[in-house]
């Protein structure tokens, strides 16, 4: 009991003067590498001081040991204040084979909208400003002749994402009044929102016909009422239903609701802008198509197929479109300078098909041949190989498939190449140092190996990628039994 009480003493002495070493907040702000970040960042380096101090008292009190604890909590105010200050949206090297990655940004923009993008932000613009006459000018200006150049409507207007462009359509159009819609285009659109919330949220009752494989022309005759204020067509860009199906096409659905005084309006969702068999992809529906065939209202989004930024686009008839633009829920939705900068820009390489898989990164990709694809996976096995790293087990290129993701084509798989790779030690830690690493690489994690598929890699981000690879198979820790 004797031997315990002097064992018990010499701790919390032990605890009791490393507690002592810990320095003051004040002094410790005050030593020659943190007092000019202190003048700089007088709110941060403080409560990063206090949390360092707290953080070391913690480990002392709960038995770590702690070396020199005044540079320790040197050390860690300093790491505090990086990694605050380090950028949180940061460029990734996709690795994935997804093209249209939500979580990655969906489409990389094109050089032109890049630059214009870069240009615009620099200064003033004239984004609510008439050059001609000196007065107030309206955003919407800026993109609506090429919009309705491009898709044959009679007006256009843009907000800022689909989800909005259904929400403004339905509210403007339908608002306290029934819409038609078909159970089996009851979709939800990506981050458990749904259509059928949206058109709760947008004032619409929503009336739903037919079944989840089958709705035909009597269903959306007979679900029409004096309380009908639209019909709305959704295409289903997320999923296929196959096997026993009939669905009414939208010319056919335009035809009865004109018969009605109806209004349609309809949802494509990707916001193709060009007949992709052109490329020798599946079919999609083009904008286009949907306004000759009379529809009221098209919405579609601006980052995914269409390949620019984050937007929801609505065309269609002028009427219709006024009623959107004048809505006071247009002043919540619509877009700032940065967005019109790139869209236009983006838009305007669809005037020049000839050169758009040369101009729009999104659909070179989806167009791409393997044998380009296979090409590049090829020349990174090669170095991978002879650089011959100890923390590397194995690395092969096999065939894979990519997709459009987003909701685009989702059938469709991509013919590609990817370089499979099992380096030594956790796989997943090894994700883990590729993922924060500089620039951070993001592949795929499965059946215990790293694969990284080239369709979706850059030819320009390969040099890069390489230092970044090295540096993560550097960092590996091997325990040696």
């Amino acid at each position: 009991m004797h031997l315990y009480l002097i064992y018990l003493y010499s701790m919390i002495d032990k605890k009791i003067k490393s507690l002592k070493q810990i320095p003051q907040i004040d002094k410790l702000l005050l030593h020659p590498e943190l007092e000019p970040l202190r003048k700089k960042y007088p709110r941060l380096m403080t409560r990063f001081a206090r949390e360092a101090v707290d953080e070391l008292r913690d480990r002392i009190l709960s038995g770590k040991p702690l070396r020199n604890p005044e540079t320790q909590a040197r050390k860690l105010v300093l790491k505090k204040l990086e990694q605050c200050l380090s950028p949180k949206l940061r460029k990734v090297i996709n690795a994935t084979g997804v093209i249209l990655h939500t979580g990655l940004g969906r489409a990389p923009l094109p050089k032109t909208a890049q630059e214009n993008l870069s240009l615009i932000t620099a200064g003033y613009s004239n984004l609510e400003y008439n050059l001609e006459t000196g007065r107030r000018g309206q955003r919407l200006s800026l993109v609506d002749s090429i919009l309705c150049e491009l898709t044959g409507a009679e007006s256009s207007t843009v907000v800022n994402n689909n989800a909005a462009a259904v929400l403004l359509a339905l509210n403007s159009i339908a608002n306290r009044k029934e819409v038609i819609v078909s159970r089996g285009e009851l979709v939800e659109i990506g981050g458990s929102f749904r259509i059928p919330e949206v058109m709760k949220k947008s004032g619409a009752k929503m009336v739903e016909i037919g079944t989840t494989n089958k709705t035909k022309p009597e269903d959306y005759l007979s679900a029409i009422t004096a309380r009908t204020g639209a019909i709305l067509k959704v295409h289903t860009s997320n999923y296929k239903v196959m096997g026993f199906t009939q669905e009414v096409g939208i010319g056919e659905v335009v035809e009865l609701a004109s018969e009605k005084k109806i209004p349609v309006i309809a949802d494509l969702g990707s916001g193709v802008m060009v007949d992709l068999r052109n490329w020798e992809l599946p079919y999609e529906p083009v904008a286009s198509e949907y306004i000759g065939a009379g529809v009221d209202l098209v919405t579609f989004s601006g980052d995914k197929v269409l390949g620019g930024p984050q937007a929801g686009i609505i065309v269609g008839k002028k009427w219709a479109v006024d009623k959107c633009r004048k809505n006071h829920l247009m002043r919540a939705l619509r877009c700032d300078k940065m967005v019109f900068a790139a869209l236009e820009a983006t838009l305007k390489s669809y005037l020049a098909p000839g050169d758009l898989l040369q101009e729009n990164p999104s659909l070179k990709m989806m167009a791409e041949p393997p044998e380009a694809v296979k090409q590049r996976a090829e020349d990174f096995l090669k170095w991978l190989l002879e650089i011959d790293h100890p923390n590397l087990i194995s690395a092969e290129v096999r065939p894979s498939s990519a997709q459009a993701g987003s909701g685009a084509l989702p059938l469709e798989k991509l013919p590609s190449f990817a370089v499979h790779i099992k380096p030594q030690g956790s796989l997943d830690g090894f994700g883990r140092k590729l993922r924060t690493g500089d620039p951070p690489i993001i592949g795929l994690l499965q059946d215990d190996e790293l694969t990284l598929d080239f369709r979706t890699i850059f030819p320009a981000e390969i040099p890069e990628m390489k230092d970044a690879f090295l540096r993560a198979l550097n960092s590996i820790r091997i325990r040696r039994k």
